[in-house]
């Protein structure tokens, strides 16, 4: 299947198109939107609509970064590759792999365990109060006499943590892809 001809703009344009959605969508999920709403919603607003948006784009950015490495892998056969395209090939296997473990594995916990916390929230009256910074008092007494609560924040946590780390790896990826991209404009 793999090809040493050079590939036709339709591609060339796909693969842009793939990489720059991938690119817009991190940027603007990560840094854009979740500041935005963190001081305009209440927790559990935003909290519900970080757990339908977040799982939706984990899953669309692993499906992004598989075609980016399907399209390249497919013009740029590995008994031809010198060492830039191997290590680009190196970058999308990466982010193929980061992406879609933080899709199935910790996005995924992330929201589930956010909407068990929530239940536990609303029961103590919390939850309507404005940013994820205010009312801190509450939530802290909140961990200190609810066990589950506790455990359940410690868990969240850890998956955030991981999670985030993850999504900085992969725009860390797309980041370098874009880079040679440009500089490899017409040879995609």
């Amino acid at each position: 299947m793999p090809t040493d001809g050079e590939p036709t703009v339709t591609v060339k344009l796909l693969q842009l198109l793939l990489l720059s959605t991938y690119w817009g969508m991190q940027i603007w999920v990560t840094f854009i939107s979740s500041f935005v709403m963190d001081n305009h919603l209440n927790r559990h607003t935003f909290g519900f609509i970080q757990s339908r948006l977040v799982p939706f784009y984990l899953h669309l950015g692993s499906a992004c970064a598989f075609f980016n490495l399907t399209i390249y892998a497919v013009y740029h056969p590995s008994d031809m590759l010198d060492d830039r395209e191997a290590f680009q090939i190196f970058i999308f296997f990466v982010s193929v792999t980061v992406a879609a473990v933080n899709a199935q594995w910790f996005g995924q916990m992330t929201s589930e365990i956010m909407a068990d916390m929530h239940l536990i929230e609303q029961a103590c009256g919390l939850g309507q109060d404005i940013g994820l910074s205010s009312n801190r008092e509450a939530y802290a007494k909140l961990c200190e006499t609810d066990v589950k609560y506790r455990h359940l924040s410690s868990r969240l946590w850890l998956y955030r943590l991981l999670s985030s780390l993850c999504n900085l790896c992969c725009i860390s990826c797309n980041f370098y892809s874009l880079c040679y991209m440009a500089e490899n404009l017409g040879t995609l």
